[in-house]
């Protein structure tokens, strides 16, 4: 997932998203822990979109806020 396809995303959707990341996330570790994961790389993946999400929400939180301010 790129940067760019998220920023396009609310915040409802982002977190939405970022749910959905965080239980792929679980699931892709229990595979690992009883050997059944095909591509360890994913769980990779998945922590990077999971940080990549959760950094345009704060930008997006920040900017609503500063929006507000002036």
């Amino acid at each position: 997932m790129k940067a760019s396809e998220v920023r396009g995303l609310s915040i409802k959707e982002l977190n939405q998203k970022l749910s959905d990341l965080k239980a792929e996330l679980f699931n892709l570790r229990f595979q690992n822990a009883i050997n059944q994961l095909e591509n360890p790389m994913r769980i990779r993946a998945v922590k990077s979109d999971i940080a990549r999400i959760k950094t345009i929400i704060t930008e997006k939180q920040t900017a609503n806020e500063e929006e507000g301010d002036e």
